[in-house]
């Protein structure tokens, strides 16, 4: 799949570098729908696992977005793919409810 998105992720080493296609694939689509109302300088995105393997892994998406809040989305989820799908749906949410609150300020 393609996104005008996936040149504003980056993926940290904790990930193997044949993985990265994988976990970008993973990420966009759903994801990029959400973004298309920004152009892809206003975003930046961080995917890192801390603990890879472990009982303690947590993988965390990080989403900057131009004049919004950072946002953090994490999972503690032991299967790594359904971990990466997670956090892509929290971020989603909490864009969804950042954008939500914005407009119905705007209307107020």
């Amino acid at each position: 799949m393609s996104s005008v998105f996936r040149e504003r992720l980056r993926i940290v080493p904790q990930f193997r570098s044949d993985e990265y296609e994988k976990y970008t694939d993973l990420l966009f689509g759903r994801l990029d729908r959400r973004l298309q109302r920004w152009s892809p300088e206003q975003v930046e995105l961080e995917l890192s696992v801390k603990d890879r393997d472990a009982n303690s892994q947590r993988v965390t998406l990080e989403c900057w977005i131009a004049r919004m809040p950072k946002i953090v989305a994490t999972s503690k989820n032991p299967d790594l793919d359904r971990a990466v799908v997670e956090v892509r749906d929290d971020v989603r949410r909490q864009i969804d409810r950042h954008v939500t609150r914005k407009e119905t300020a705007r209307r107020g």
